[in-house]
Parts: structure tokens; C-alpha cells; sequence
């Protein structure tokens, strides 16, 4: 590919000169961590998802490992959980020597189906830990039942959902407890970061603390229990917490450019399109399309290859987790095991997606996508 050709990035962080300011005044600060950024910040995306507690921790996974370990999830215990997601979903069951138990997911949705959850409960089952996969929010009032009904938790990971709502309920406000990701390509960023947000006392205290080497909160030094260095500064606080003030402007973005998208590839008719639940409601993570079923997983891959060419940067999303190598060693899992994910796996495709996506940059990307189709079918045609 020429260097003259200039790309369409596949994400690009929402940063406004409010950002810019919040991160210098800290820098004039001698509080770098541990300080009023960080418990603003906290206090804002709680406010947000109505919880009473928001916890900063340095990433989204983070989060989920200090609520599994919180939580008291351990070795011996199940977990169930979706085999569509990134890793991090699966590694923060297996930090605590838990077991993780895949569901396959629904097809329309790509959120885990809630009649294999049933079908998955064991006695050794603790925790339900589903994802809104993309930001969709389908079926996260039934897995909610599901929970209560077998006395089970419930972890929500919506690391991909901020700012969303089903049914009037905000994306967070789940469960046990929530957890949210804010890296650069997510709905607002602090560049590394995540935080949790729960109504659980004992929770949140337990959080704070793991999250500081285990410290006791009101002795400098002292440790009351084995914990991580897990905080969030306060100059990513503060990036967030400017990030937040702009949340609503920063959706309503993201969902104008998925709209964009919406019209102009309705008629490729090789493609699915997004699917997403109460889409005045919906907060978009990503834009990502499938190819039909006709499509090989090479093909997939070949197309993404010829739209980089182009200039057109593109991603699979997600690879099943249960075909991770690693995965497969530790889990004993194998192709096969969970057919609808893999074959919707094998045909995702993430396009360029941002909040200031421009017309001319979802018509480019239209373009360089149906010529790498078309010359895929050909190929296919002629062999």
C-alpha cells in the first residue's frame, strides 16, 4: 500500500480541549493518585449507573478480577460465562482458580442465550458473569432472573456498555456489580482504565482496598489482606472525569455515525448489520458487521486484508475464547463446542468507528467493502 494513501483509523478517542485542561490542572497538583480526581470521577459514572459506589481501578479487567475476588469466588466454584467477549472475561475467573463454563450465545443478540444458562447450572455454579457484547443490553433482565431464581451472582460486564439503557435501566445497574472499561476505544477513555460501581458496602471497602495493595484505609502502611496495585491516577481520573461531563454529546455522536453506517450498507446485502437493542438508547462501543453464511472464514479474512490494502483499517471481532490456545489447555474446550459463536466469529468484521466519523469516511469504507466482497465472490465463483 502506498504511503500516500491515507488511512480511515478503526477507532479514535473523543478528546476536547475540557480534556486537555483537566489533565494540565493536575499536573500543576502535587496529588498524582489517590485524590478528589479519582473520588469525582468514581462518584460521576455511580451517579450515572445509580449505584452508591464507583471504585477507579487501572483497567477494566482490573475491575472484574476485585469483584470475582470480592465477591469470594474460588477455586472449586463455576462461573458461568460467554465464549464471545475478549479475554479478560474469562482470565478474571481464572486469576481465583475458579472454573469458567461457556454458554453459547444468541445469534440475533450475540449475548449469551438465557435457556443455556439454565441448562448450565451445577452445584458447584456461583456466579452468572454475562457480557453486553458491543453495548448491546439484550437479555440482561433475564439473566438477572435467572440469578435470583438459583441464588446465584451476577457480575455485569459492561466494559462496552457506558451510557446505555434497557427498559429505563442504565448499563451498570445490574447485579452485584458492574464493571467499565475506558480504553482509548471505548465510549470515553482515561486512556488505561476501568472502574466499579456496586450498592454492596462491603463490596466497594474490599475493592478499595485490594485495589491498593491491600491497605487498610485508615492506617498508611498497613495491610489487612493480600491485594494489587490496581489505582487509577488522578490524571486519568480527571481525563475521565471531563470525559463524563461530555458523555451524552459523545453518544449522541456515536450513534449519528452508527446511523450513517445504518443507511448507507442497508442495501449490501451480503452483510448483517449491527444487531442492537432500544437503538435511541444504545451506546455504541463498536460497528460490527457479519458476513453471510456463504462466506468462509478465509474469505472474511481476505476482505479485511484487501480493505487494509486500501487503506480501510478493519478487525475480527471476537475470536471464540474457547479456541484461545491457552484456553484450550487449561479447559480442555474444542472447535465444535459452541457451534453458533464460532460461526459468527468466523464472519465479524469490525469497520472504522468513532464519534467523528465523517459521511466521506463511511462512503469510503462502503466502497472499499463491497469491491473486496465482490472480487471474494469471484474468486470463489472461479475455482
Amino acid at each position: 500500500m502506498s504511503d500516500t494513501v491515507e488511512q480511515v483509523p478503526l477507532s479514535a478517542p473523543d478528546i476536547a480541549e475540557a480534556e486537555r485542561d483537566a489533565v494540565l490542572s493536575v499536573l500543576r497538583t502535587p496529588r498524582l493518585s489517590i485524590g478528589p480526581r479519582t473520588e469525582a470521577f468514581e462518584a460521576a459514572v455511580a451517579a450515572r449507573t445509580g449505584r452508591t459506589h464507583g471504585v477507579a481501578v487501572n483497567s477494566g479487567t482490573s475491575g472484574l478480577h476485585l469483584c470475582v475476588r470480592g465477591l469470594g469466588i474460588g477455586e472449586g466454584d463455576e462461573v458461568i460465562t460467554t465464549p464471545f467477549s475478549f479475554v479478560a472475561t474469562t482470565n478474571c475467573v481464572l486469576f481465583e482458580r475458579a472454573r469458567p463454563v461457556f454458554v453459547d450465545i444468541d445469534p440475533e443478540s450475540y449475548n449469551m442465550d438465557p435457556a443455556g444458562i439454565e441448562a448450565a447450572i451445577t452445584p458447584r455454579t456461583k456466579a452468572i458473569l454475562p457480557v453486553e457484547v458491543f453495548g448491546n443490553m439484550a437479555h440482561f433482565e433475564q439473566y438477572e432472573r435467572i440469578a435470583r431464581k438459583h441464588k446465584l451472582l451476577l457480575i455485569e460486564d459492561c466494559c462496552e456498555a457506558l451510557g446505555g439503557a434497557m427498559n429505563g435501566r442504565p448499563a451498570g445497574g445490574f447485579g452485584a456489580c458492574g464493571v467499565f472499561g475506558f480504553y482509548p476505544n471505548k465510549q470515553i477513555t482515561t486512556g488505561e482504565g476501568g472502574l466499579i460501581v456496586t450498592d454492596d458496602d462491603r463490596l466497594a471497602d474490599l475493592c478499595r482496598s485490594m485495589r491498593n495493595q491491600g491497605r487498610n484505609t485508615q492506617v498508611w502502611l498497613s495491610h489487612a489482606r493480600l491485594g494489587y496495585n490496581y489505582r487509577m491516577s488522578e490524571i486519568a481520573a480527571a481525563l475521565g472525569q471531563a470525559q463524563m461531563r461530555r458523555l451524552d454529546e459523545i453518544l449522541a455522536r456515536r450513534r449519528a455515525a452508527a446511523a450513517l453506517y445504518q443507511k448507507a450498507l442497508g442495501d449490501v446485502h451480503q452483510i448483517h448489520l449491527p444487531p442492537m437493542s432500544e437503538p435511541p438508547h444504545a451506546s455504541w462501543f463498536v460497528y460490527v458487521i457479519r458476513l453471510t453464511d456463504e462466506f468462509t472464514q478465509q474469505q472474511r479474512d481476505a476482505i479485511m486484508a484487501q480493505m487494509r490494502a486500501g487503506g480501510v483499517q478493519c478487525a475480527p471481532y471476537f475470536v471464540p475464547i474457547h479456541l484461545q490456545p491457552y484456553i484450550m489447555d487449561l479447559l480442555g474446550t474444542r472447535a465444535g463446542d459452541f457451534p453458533v459463536t464460532e460461526r459468527v466469529a468466523a464472519r465479524t468484521l469490525a469497520l472504522p468507528f468513532f464519534a467523528n466519523l465523517a459521511p466521506g469516511q463511511v462512503e469510503r469504507v462502503k466502497a472499499e467493502l463491497t469491491a473486496s466482497i465482490r472480487r471474494q465472490a469471484r474468486a470463489a465463483k472461479g475455482r
